[in-house]
């Protein structure tokens, strides 16, 4: 199996952004002759200078950070330094290779030297560099020349001899220990040496002027920082999701000292945690807490495992408890029902006297007693060994696993799941002769996975055949550093100890293997060493059997698991492949050491604070510098005055609260296209919308949810209603499948780009804002303290003709690409176009390649509309595609318990949908249905899953049967283009049906439904 690869347009801007940053230089390389014998000539190669000057970098890197709404860099912060701030499992290691491809293209640049904090991610970049080469060789027509820095092996330094000598893309990776240490090997890289003709490894380096990448730089001291300089970096790039902050200090107006952080060097490109969840390019994070409650003052033990709901029944609480036996007292877990007595159920153990169950509740996930305690779901009272707490901890990981693999196995997904552990010996230990034994964690891991799969008539049969298929000794592995005498031993943090040889293989340098259904391992256990480097994108459970470190991050224990999934074949399942499914596959389940509310307010509390550039709440320090551009080219500046004014109107029509917090109602005005602001943002409206909702989508962003608050039916089948004459009609009518065809016409769509190019394109030029100001008459040590001593007097912003440059760009390639059309139809749309149009390229050549490439996909789009035809087949969607298999969600988050709808719960994936679903369950509908995932309609831009599909009846007809699409444009600012075209296309397929009184359209709320159902 191999990993598969394709291009992601994230990752492409992110690329984009870091050659952009130099827009202006010209290709080339610089070669030396550094020795002669006879007739040989020594070459060397290094990368070309940087011949454009500072203030033109610092401009690139202005209008970059001006279209990312970054606040613009005033001067380039540590220099040549440019950081790229990317969510863990983004893929960032691509970025940075698709970089170096792209920077030789463009610039001839081929030196480059990667930069990583730990052997670890060291051999995790190599493995990347490895399994992406193909891929990028199929793009590029280049192989990128890779090696480890490695002075121990003696033939590896012919590696860094090549690197100086050789004209080819060549990438050193090392990690800074081999540099930045007082160690032996550390100090080679300062030595001269034999093998290298008597030359220092520094100096061959320095001498190719190397441009530096740095993965994950916060992890570097500030002996590394400080040596970088010894590498005569060309420029320093550097790649994280959480780079380091620096405390600055400032006085306010008070004259009171301010201590604030700042991230440093200049940021060229952001995707955070919000951003990657939002756009979903990274797994749900579900937890499991398990937390110990405080001892009520008996030994009672007693474990909430989980609550039950089941329509018209009471809910019933999963515990366990103690119980007396002949032998003694064994621990064992029962669903009890309210009004149940655990002393009678234990054997009268006198512990539990008192414990008669009160109250089930599946709102609030608690269980209450009559003696007054309060028991949440994952916690564990009374008398509790941390023994068990690691075996509850173990059991539920397994648990979770089977849950997921049962679901996954039909479509060919491997699961991972991935133990931290506190010791070594608490999994791996020896006996005096060095034999391995089985210590605690691995006798626990198997016993619970034996009881795990012992009901087999839980799974079907091939799933069966699966788990039998190996044995429970198989199944799991262990990956630790080694000794000499190769004994498993803890290693420190992100050390570079050797490790089991044999796992090691498996985990690191054959990861295409473990994500193989014929590769029995399948649970993981690990000291510390796969805390980073290592990023499978199958890990759907993470277990930390530790006690929680403060200098162990939430999103570290969190990072190794949130890459999304792919199949055996390889294939990515990502939002495009999975669609409305792709968090129901894509989730993470954490089964945390601590309760569900302390692990998630700190991972919670971490991400926040690493989206400190990013506000979340609208306040008129939030437009300092800002800087709005529209559609049209159009740009706004705020200046003091207009803030303060904005902020004003803002709060007398309660858009904003006293603290700048967004109100419910200005989400609502956009939501329907009806906020107001001020007169000069008119022609800036949508952009200053998208604002907004940038800034509440960090102020409502929730980075986990309880996994132990799922607590209803996993199975969910139809009720009575589904069996209703009057959704039976509405079914008949909607079950048939269609096929389409396209009559498409490349003249045609020729000519309209052309029309749409000439009238529509509106390439931005650069802009630069200058302000001028002076120093007041009247001076003062206080007013020199507040910044007080200069007043602005003018401001101004102007258009630079063009920012081409010596940059060459394969226009007709590049609008091809984005387009998706053949070269001479690009050809014949550039050559039609006007002067006055193309001319713009020089203006600004990645816009107008965007711009192009947009519209005419937009015209492409229409031209497919307006030729599609669909036709009714003889063949329709079976019932079966209403039994929703794997069900999650929860009545106090997002399901809500129905009477009208086909099933007893209905989930809802936003406030608007859970609005709409309320308001059917109070309005005139006889009968609805939430229409499930299995009915898609084929579009030539992917399969369409409509919303809702709803029965009234009415003065007008006695039954109209209406399909509704509930949008609302918060959460996406407005349709996107794929869905635009997706709901044009879904009109088409439904008028085709011709079914009496069917509707379908798209609505914002109930009231405009009604009004369209009345139309």
């Amino acid at each position: 199996m191999k990993l598969k690869f394709k291009q992601q347009q994230y990752q492409t801007d992110a690329v984009n952004n870091l050659v952009r940053v130099f827009s202006g230089q010209t290709k080339g390389f610089r070669k030396q002759v550094v020795a002669r014998t006879g007739t040989y000539i020594q070459e060397v190669f290094s990368n070309k200078k940087i011949e454009i000057t500072e203030a033109d970098v610092l401009k690139n890197v202005q209008n970059l950070q001006r279209e990312q709404k970054l606040k613009p860099a005033k001067k380039l912060d540590g220099g040549y330094n440019f950081t790229v701030e990317m969510e863990t499992g983004t893929g960032k290691t691509y970025v940075y290779t698709k970089m170096m491809l792209e920077m030789h293209k463009l610039y001839g640049w081929n030196k480059y030297i990667i930069m990583v904090p730990s052997v670890a991610i060291r051999e995790g970049v190599h493995k990347s560099l490895k399994i992406t080469a193909e891929h990028f060789q199929e793009t590029y027509g280049k192989k990128i020349r890779f090696n480890i820095y490695d002075t121990k092996n003696k033939s590896n330094l012919v590696n860094i001899k090549q690197f100086g000598n050789s004209g080819e893309i060549e990438v050193l990776i090392m990690n800074y220990q081999a540099f930045a240490t007082k160690g032996k090997e550390a100090r080679k890289i300062y030595q001269k040496l034999d093998s290298l003709q008597s030359e220092k490894p520094i100096d061959i380096l320095k001498r190719a002027r190397p441009i530096l990448i740095i993965d994950e730089p916060q992890r570097f001291g500030e002996t590394a920082e400080k040596m970088l300089h010894e590498f005569n970096p060309l420029f320093i790039t550097r790649f994280s999701a959480t780079h380091k902050k620096i405390k600055t200090k400032s006085k306010n107006l008070q004259g009171k000292t301010i201590t604030s952080e700042k991230e440093r060097f200049n940021k060229i490109y952001r995707l955070d945690a919000v951003d990657a969840f939002n756009q979903k390019l990274v797994k749900k994070i579900k937890v499991k807490g398990i937390e110990v409650k405080e001892n009520t003052g008996t030994n009672s033990f007693l474990f909430l495992d989980s609550i039950t709901v089941s329509k018209n029944k009471y809910p019933t609480a999963k515990i366990e408890f103690e119980i007396k036996q002949q032998r003694g007292i064994k621990k064992t877990s029962k669903s009890f029902s309210q009004k149940d007595d655990i002393f009678t159920y234990s054997g009268n153990l006198e512990q539990y006297k008192g414990y008669v169950i009160s109250e089930i509740s599946a709102k609030t996930n608690t269980v209450s007693f009559t003696n007054g305690i309060v028991l949440s779901v994952g916690q564990v009272s009374g008398n509790v060994t941390e023994e068990h707490i690691r075996r509850i901890q173990i059991r539920e990981t397994v648990l979770s696993h089977i849950e997921k693999e049962k679901e996954l196995f039909k479509k060919g997904i491997k699961i991972l799941s991935l133990f931290f552990i506190d010791q070594v010996a608490k999994y791996r230990v020896y006996n005096e002769k060095g034999e391995q034994l089985k210590a605690e964690y691995e006798q626990i891991f198997e016993e619970e996975y034996k009881s795990a799969i012992a009901q087999k008539s839980l799974f079907d049969v091939d799933y069966n055949a699966y788990l039998e298929k190996h044995a429970v000794e198989k199944v799991h592995a262990g990956y630790f550093s080694i000794d000499k005498k190769g004994k498993a031993i803890d290693s420190k943090e992100g050390g570079s100890g050797e490790k089991d040889i044999s796992a090691y293989d498996l985990i690191m340098k054959n990861k295409e293997r473990l994500l193989s259904l014929d590769e029995p391992v399948r649970f993981i256990f690990s000291h510390s060493a796969l805390r980073e480097g290592w990023d499978n994108p199958n890990i759907f459970q993470i277990c930390t059997l530790k006690h929680s470190q403060s200098t162990i991050s939430k999103r570290q224990e969190i990072g190794r698991g949130l890459r999304i999934c792919v199949d055996k074949e390889g294939n990515r399942m990502d939002v495009e492949t999975l669609d409305s499914e792709f968090f129901n596959i894509n989730t993470l389940t954490v089964i945390a050491s601590e309760s569900y509310d302390t692990f998630a307010k700190e991972l919670q509390n971490e991400i926040l604070a690493s989206l400190s550039a990013r506000p979340t709440r609208l306040t008129a320090s939030v437009f300092k510098d800002l800087e709005l551009t529209n559609k049209v080219g159009e740009t706004f500046v705020f200046d003091d005055l207009i803030a303060d004014n904005l902020i004003f109107e803002f709060r007398v029509k309660g858009y904003i609260d006293k603290e700048g917090k967004i109100t419910d109602t200005l989400v609502e005005a956009i939501d329907k296209n009806t906020f107001t602001t001020i007169p000069e943002l008119e022609n800036f409206k949508e952009e200053f919308a998208e604002l907004i909702t940038k800034i509440h989508e960090v102020d409502t962003f929730k980075a986990s949810s309880n996994a132990k608050a799922d607590n209803l039916p996993k199975i969910l089948n139809v009720n009575a209603n589904f069996a209703k004459k009057e959704f039976q009609a509405l079914w008949s009518k909607i079950k048939v499948k269609t096929l389409y065809d396209v009559d498409f016409d490349t003249n045609e769509l020729i000519k309209k780009s052309v029309s749409a190019i000439d009238s529509q394109l509106n390439v931005r030029k650069v802009s630069v804002h200058i302000a001028t100001g002076e120093q007041n008459e009247n001076m003062s040590s206080e007013t020199l303290k507040t910044g007080g001593s200069f007043s602005k007097t003018n401001q101004q912003t102007y258009k630079t003709a063009s920012i081409l440059g010596n940059t060459t760009y394969d226009l007709i390639k590049e609008i091809a690409k984005n387009a998706h059309i053949t070269r001479k139809t690009t050809t014949s749309i550039l050559t039609q176009i006007k002067p006055t149009s193309f001319i713009q390229f020089q203006e600004n050549p990645e816009h107008f390649i965007t711009e192009v490439s947009r519209l005419i996909n937009e015209e492409k789009a229409t031209t497919l509309i307006n030729n599609i035809t669909y036709h009714k087949t003889d063949d329709t969607y079976s019932d079966d595609i209403f039994t929703i298999n794997n069900f999650n969600g929860s009545l106090q988050d997002n399901v809500l318990e129905v009477q009208k709808h086909i099933y007893d719960y209905v989930k809802t994936d936003s406030n608007i949908e859970r609005k709409f679903a309320q308001e059917l369950e109070n309005g005139e509908a006889i009968v609805y249905a939430k229409l499930p995932s299995g009915f898609k309609i084929p579009t030539p831009v992917g399969s369409y899953n409509p919303d809702w599909a709803i029965v009234f009846d009415t003065k007008v007809a006695k039954y109209v049967y209406f399909i509704a699409e509930t949008k609302g444009s918060m959460s996406t600012m407005q349709l996107k283009g794929a869905e635009k075209l997706k709901i044009e296309y879904a009109r088409k397929h439904f008028a085709k049906l011709g079914a009496e009184n069917l509707k379908y359209d798209v609505v914002e709320t109930y009231e405009d439904l009604i009004n369209k159902i009345l139309k």
